[in-house]
């Protein structure tokens, strides 16, 4: 079983709560980590664009990644929410069990 951090950034420390908040109560996700606010640049509807975001990174068996960017995509505020997941491919073997051990 792979395990894969998934990345969403949040308009909001509120959002980013929310989100994690409703991951961790589904099983979907083992953890969440907000980070503190970052500054963003980026392209949106023909406009260069400045915005101050929340990173959110979540950990979760690969498995289940559709299953969370649709829970995601329902909670986010934004039209197209930026959720990209990475697999790891290199974890210690008591983290990787712990993963998979708390989520469905």
């Amino acid at each position: 079983m792979n395990i894969i951090d998934i990345w969403v950034n949040c308009p909001s420390r509120e959002v980013a709560e929310k989100i994690a908040a409703v991951l961790l109560q589904k099983r979907l996700i083992a953890c969440a980590n907000i980070f503190a606010s970052i500054d963003s640049a980026y392209h949106w509807q023909g406009n260069m664009e400045r915005d101050t975001e929340i990173p959110l990174l979540l950990k979760s068996k690969a498995v289940l990644f559709a299953e969370i960017a649709a829970e995601i995509q329902r909670m986010h505020p934004y039209e197209i929410p930026p959720i990209t997941g990475v697999p790891v491919t290199q974890v210690n073997a008591a983290y990787k069990d712990w993963v998979i051990s708390e989520t469905k």
